[in-house]
């Protein structure tokens, strides 16, 4: 800490760490001169503003990301500085002023027993063809979903820097002996949905029913990004869980 600029005024340094999804973003450093390139500084800049610094805030980034690179916990330090007689900001205050664009609808919260629910509609022989690709050549469209389960996986697949260990992941397991084409990414479409209110668990079984792919729902696919395949089984051999 210490006094510089305006008369009396009193700079402090903060460390922040800080996450956030990279999809929209033109990496996480702050970009000048083009508004339709954007990072995710620029945010963070803007939204400091909220501080009433005597001089405008500006971010040191501990590690830089490219364009479209999420971080589960960057880091930076940023200087404010204080009017005369202005009280020092508190962590709350700077938090609070940093996630100014941290609108309601970023955090949405799945209703986990729903999806639970409507995944016992998926577990069975049906005919699968509502959940494959339209035009899909492939003629026999009944399989055996012999296990769907919604849980709590018991960590991320990554190792979580502290500040993030409070989030919560879940996970979608799905066994049958084949799949249809992009069946497990549209049954995981569906259920997303069900957990985020859009669809009702007993549509699950109204959508599987009806045959069609290209219906509003069953026609959307997750991103193959999340997904794993967990393992091969063959009978008396190889792993079992």
């Amino acid at each position: 800490m210490g006094s510089c600029g305006a008369v009396g005024s009193v700079r402090a340094r903060y460390l922040v760490f800080f996450q956030y999804l990279g999809t929209d973003f033109n990496g996480v450093a702050a970009l000048r001169g083009n508004p339709r390139a954007v990072g995710v500084l620029n945010f963070l800049e803007e939204a400091a503003k909220r501080l009433n610094s005597v001089d405008p805030v500006r971010f040191t980034i501990s590690s830089r990301t490219d364009a479209g690179v999420h971080a589960l916990s960057n880091a930076a330090h940023l200087d404010i500085q204080r009017r005369p007689g202005q009280s020092p900001f508190s962590p709350e205050v700077v938090t609070k002023a940093l996630n100014t664009h941290l609108k309601h609808p970023a955090i949405r919260y799945l209703d986990t027993a729903a999806m639970q629910e409507a995944a016992q509609h998926l577990l069975g022989t049906h005919d699968f063809s509502a959940f494959q690709s339209a035009g899909s050549p492939v003629t026999n469209t009944v399989r055996t979903l012999q296990r769907v389960s919604v849980s709590p996986g018991p960590a991320s697949p990554f190792v979580l820097p502290q500040g993030s260990r409070r989030l919560q992941f879940w996970t979608l397991e799905f066994e049958s002996q084949s799949f249809l084409y992009r069946q497990v990414r549209r049954m995981t479409a569906v259920l997303v949905a069900v957990g985020l209110g859009i669809l009702a668990p007993t549509q699950v079984k109204v959508i599987l029913e009806s045959q069609d792919p290209l219906g509003k729902y069953q026609a959307r696919v997750a991103p193959a990004r999340g997904l794993f395949l967990k393992s091969v089984l063959y009978n008396n051999f190889g792993p079992t869980s």
